[in-house]
């Protein structure tokens, strides 16, 4: 398999969002307050033209934390392909994009079960665990770029 990493719409990030994250809840569950802002951008990563996984970035500042800020949201790729490092291809994708536009951070709030993955990527957490109903029990990551 070869895989791309390129950009996507809000729209194309649905197909992935709703069975991943949203499994059993309906479609306009998967669209988050920011999707269409000019700064946010979505990456997705294919399999020919198979789109296997996504990730949104939002402009979005992260109180304490210095520089200008991009908050991570939606990630998520199919079942079937997690575990192949699609999530880490789509996460250095983006962290070469947001360096090319001077951002200093990206961070995100991690559902425990991700908290593994994003620290083998360098993010570190920052304070308590919180609830997310009805999604659950998540923490504030970030990992700086400079």
């Amino acid at each position: 398999m070869t895989f791309i990493v390129k950009q996507i719409s809000t729209e194309d990030t649905i197909a992935v969002r709703h069975p991943v994250l949203r499994k059993g809840r309906p479609r306009k569950d998967c669209y988050f307050t920011g999707d269409n802002d000019p700064g946010t951008f979505h990456l997705g990563i294919f399999d020919k033209n198979q789109l296997l996984g996504v990730a949104t970035f939002l402009q979005n500042n992260y109180t304490g934390l210095p520089g200008k800020h991009l908050q991570l949201r939606g990630m998520a790729v199919l079942e079937n392909y997690q575990g192949k490092g699609l999530g880490t291809l789509i996460l250095k994708n983006a962290e070469v994009m947001a360096q090319n536009k001077n951002i200093h951070t990206i961070w995100c709030n991690a559902r425990i079960i991700a908290v593994p993955f994003y620290q083998k990527l360098g993010f570190q957490k920052i304070g308590k665990p919180f609830e997310i109903t009805p999604i659950g029990i998540h923490y504030v990551m970030y990992k700086s770029l400079i």
